[in-house]
């Protein structure tokens, strides 16, 4: 069973682990003659290091991508693109006194009772750190749709109780380190925006844009809950309150307003494409807990090693970078359907 596959035109296959030699990835079918900016693959990287705040992870890795194949003097072969990202920084000694416990909220449980052995060492492949190939794959998805004017951006809008329209950095960390102090964790909500998508991406059935959308955004880590448009929030209003009327704005048809996300019918529409992804807390959280051992015996456990407080802003490369791959999915699938 591939489940280490996503997408379908533009696919992306991954590998690895937390604490193990290397994560990487292989993606296949890239379109040729794509001119790597390697610049922004770093740059997007970048943003998912934990940085230098009180509230974030003190692991620091330098997240250096090496291309192993499909590009030739820094243009995208046709062929698949295959490279990984070395650990350099791993301190599997930190999770010896969880070798044999079930952390709270974890994989722990799960992965032991499924597959019979866990790799409990940050994690294994359940740690957030193996969705590194994701941001490369989503960053060379960006520049091809860029070619066509698509982008994407996304905002933390939400924080525990906290709302916003778009926290600052500033405004993060400081809410973060009140966390910190606290040894709580804390969960947030991050809506981000596609702009200028076509009209026609998506099937009607079972490949609907914001339904592969949501598989994506869902196989984010600690990632609980997604709403496209209006979402949950529909649920209150009437249809003369949420319907979205056409107009043509003397180029094109389009709609009045955008309570639908920019999706119809499972197909875009051609307005902006605007989602919401809610997290949980981490789990890891720096204070006594209640849990049992493999053996069923009870146990006080205090998390130690290296941890987040929140999964923003840390997070915000990865959505995009879904999103991006997604996007890109669909756009060379309806190119091979006009073949």
């Amino acid at each position: 069973m591939n489940s280490n596959t996503f997408g379908t035109a533009y696919s992306l296959t991954t590998f690895g682990e937390s604490h193990g030699l290397a994560i990487g990835g292989v993606i296949d079918g890239c379109p040729a003659g794509v001119l790597l900016n390697k610049s922004l693959i770093e740059s997007e990287l970048a943003k998912r290091k934990p940085g230098f705040g009180a509230a974030v992870s003190a692991r620091k890795e330098p997240d250096e991508v090496e291309f192993l194949s499909g590009l030739f003097e820094g243009q995208t072969t046709g062929q698949p693109i295959a490279f990984l990202i070395r650990n350099r920084d791993a301190k599997s000694s930190d999770y010896d006194n969880i070798k044999n416990v079930y952390r709270p909220s974890h994989a722990d449980f799960t992965y032991q009772e499924k597959y019979g052995i866990r790799d409990y060492a940050g994690g294994g492949r359940a740690s957030a750190r193996t969705l590194l190939p994701c941001v490369v794959a989503g960053a060379i998805a960006r520049q091809i749709l860029a070619t066509q004017g698509i982008t994407v951006r996304s905002d933390v809008v939400q924080i525990g109780e906290q709302c916003s329209q778009g926290f600052s950095a500033e405004e993060i960390e400081r809410i973060l380190s009140r966390f910190r102090e606290e040894k709580d964790t804390v969960g947030a909500v991050v809506q981000a925006t596609i702009n200028n998508v076509p009209v026609g991406l998506g099937e009607p059935a079972f490949m609907k844009f914001h339904a592969t959308l949501a598989h994506a955004m869902m196989s984010i880590n600690a990632a609980k809950g997604f709403e496209i448009g209006e979402g949950f929030n529909a649920a209150r209003m009437r249809g003369s309150e949420c319907n979205d009327e056409f107009t043509f704005d003397g180029e094109r048809i389009r709609t009045k307003t955008n309570h639908s996300g920019g999706v119809q019918g499972g197909i875009t529409n051609g307005e902006d494409i605007v989602f919401r992804v809610a997290f949980k807390p981490i789990p890891s959280v720096m204070m006594p807990q209640q849990t049992v051992d493999i053996h069923g015996n009870a146990v006080t456990l205090e998390i130690q090693g290296r941890h987040d407080v929140c999964v923003v802003p840390r997070v915000i490369p990865m959505v995009e970078a879904l999103a991006a791959m997604v996007t890109l999915d669909f756009v060379l699938l309806k190119k091979c359907n006009k073949i």
